[in-house]
Order: C-alpha cells, then sequence, then structure tokens
C-alpha cells in the first residue's frame, strides 16, 4: 500500500519512518510513504501556500491552488485504485471521524490514501467539498497540524501489515477483535481472546520492587505457572479495567455474545465494589 503525505513540514515524518518496529513496514515498503511538500507547489517567488480569510477572522488558510496541484500531481504518480474504488483523500481536522482501532483496520487492508495535513485555520473548504473523501479525528482538542494524526495513523497502519508484529501482539491489543485475526489458539496466546475490551496491566522484572516506603510486588498468579489461572487473571484484570474507564466496550461485547457466564458474574460483583480513584483532576 503507498501513502502519500501532502505537508508543510516533511522533515518531521523522516524519524518517525526509520525508527522502532514499525520501521520493518516502511523500510520493507509494505507500508510506501511519500512525502509532499506543499510549498513546492506554490506559484509565486515566495512559496505562498496561505491567505487571509474571506468574511474576516484571525489566522490564515491553506489556499486550494497548491493542494489542488500536489493532489494532481500524486494522481499522476500513482497507479491508479483497483475498478469500482476511488483513491481515498483524508483530511485531519478536529471536526471529523475519530480515528479508532476499526478505522485503522479500514485503511490497513485497503490500498494506501493521500494524507492532507492542514496548518492555521484550516484549508479551503472547495478543496474539501471537491476533492476529500475522508475526514478524521484523533479526538476532542485542537492540534496545531495534520502531522501529528498522519504520523498516529501510520503507526497504526504499519503494526497492523504482516511481519511487523507477532500474531500474538495483535490479539492482546486493546480493542482487538475476533475478525483482526484468524484462528482461535488462545493458549498460544496466553489466554487472550480479541474481542474489543481493553489490554489489562503487565508487568516484569523484578518480582519485588521498592518505590518509597512500599513494597510492590508482582501478583502472585503470574508467578504461578498455573495457565488457567493466568488466563483468569488476565481476564477479569481486562474486564475490570474496561468497565471502569470504557464500559461502552463491554456493551459492545455483551452485545455481540463475548462474554462468558464468569465474566457475566465478575462484572456483577464488580459493579458492587468501589471503584480506585486514578481519574484526578490534573
Amino acid at each position: 500500500m503507498r501513502f502519500d503525505v501532502v505537508t508543510l513540514f516533511p522533515e518531521l515524518f523522516a524519524p518517525h519512518l526509520t525508527q522502532g518496529v514499525t520501521r520493518r513496514a516502511f523500510g520493507s515498503e509494505a507500508v510506501d510513504v511519500r512525502l509532499w511538500p506543499l510549498r513546492d507547489f506554490a506559484e509565486d517567488s515566495y512559496r505562498r501556500v496561505d491567505d487571509r480569510p474571506y468574511g474576516g477572522g484571525p489566522g490564515m488558510v491553506l489556499l486550494a491552488g497548491p493542494l489542488l496541484r500536489a493532489l494532481a500531481a500524486i494522481r499522476a504518480e500513482r497507479v491508479p485504485p483497483a475498478a469500482g474504488r476511488s483513491l481515498a483523500v483524508v483530511h485531519f481536522t478536529p471536526t471529523g471521524r475519530r480515528i479508532d482501532q476499526a478505522v485503522v483496520r479500514e485503511f490497513a487492508s485497503g490500498e494506501g490514501a493521500v494524507l492532507v495535513c492542514g496548518r492555521y485555520e484550516g484549508v479551503d473548504q472547495r478543496f474539501i467539498d471537491a476533492c476529500v473523501t475522508h475526514e478524521l479525528s484523533l479526538g476532542d482538542f485542537v492540534l496545531s497540524g495534520g502531522e501529528l494524526p498522519a504520523l498516529a495513523l501510520l503507526d497504526a497502519v504499519a503494526r497492523l501489515q504482516e511481519g511487523v508484529l507477532k500474531r500474538q501482539s495483535h490479539r492482546q491489543d486493546s480493542f482487538s477483535e475476533a475478525s483482526d485475526e484468524g484462528g482461535d489458539d488462545d493458549e498460544a496466546d496466553g489466554g487472550a481472546s480479541p474481542d474489543g475490551l481493553l489490554e489489562g496491566p503487565q508487568y516484569s522484572r523484578p518480582e519485588s520492587l521498592p518505590i518509597g516506603q512500599a513494597q510492590l510486588d508482582v501478583p502472585a498468579v503470574l508467578l504461578s505457572g498455573h495457565h488457567g489461572r493466568i488466563a483468569r487473571w488476565k481476564r477479569e484484570r481486562s474486564l475490570e479495567l474496561t468497565a471502569r474507564r470504557r464500559p461502552d466496550l463491554i456493551e459492545r461485547a455483551r452485545a455481540a455474545g463475548r462474554l462468558t457466564d464468569a465474566d457475566e458474574r465478575f462484572l456483577a460483583a464488580l459493579a458492587e465494589a468501589p471503584a480506585p480513584d486514578r481519574d484526578a483532576p490534573l
């Protein structure tokens, strides 16, 4: 697959594409990323790509002209999409659909896209109306540009590509669902079940860790070697975390028939227990 990124700051992408486990996808061109500096498509000697908004208001707006010329250059270089499909053109904006694992799966199984990284007060709406097929957001907050959401999407897509991570890692991810991976070898995956819940806590060495005046130990069940008990403990921690922080995911798993009788008994008992306060105001 191929992603063409239109940006004012291509230098922000280079370190990401060569570091970490996802470099396996970018380095092998399983995910081919091409960077297109928007100023290269300006027509004046000042390489201007923005101007004041009509109707007044603060800030500047990215002009449609340079964006249209960049998109035309990308289309001329890319292999045409398969029959019945159009080239996805993504604009990152706080008003867009929130990026979640379902969105990531859509792009991870596709042919790629053009990622348009806006800046300033936004992009001329006429370019959006004429060319953009998807508007995406990282969440209900405002960033200074579309580069960070583009990097987040590229990273999430890359890690789902064959050979980047072991299959067990996908199955144990938060938000992983049964449709993400084939097979049912839960025991080989440490008891993980891809059902859309949040992933539970992880521990490593040392077994006992002094922090301040406290001595914090790894839960004994994880040291027991009893695979069935470990699997159940991990399942309950996942259920607990999801119920506390994302009850909507519990309801989704219940509606899909992914919760067992043991899960439901645990959740019923959990509902009667006081919740720890780990979301205090900053």
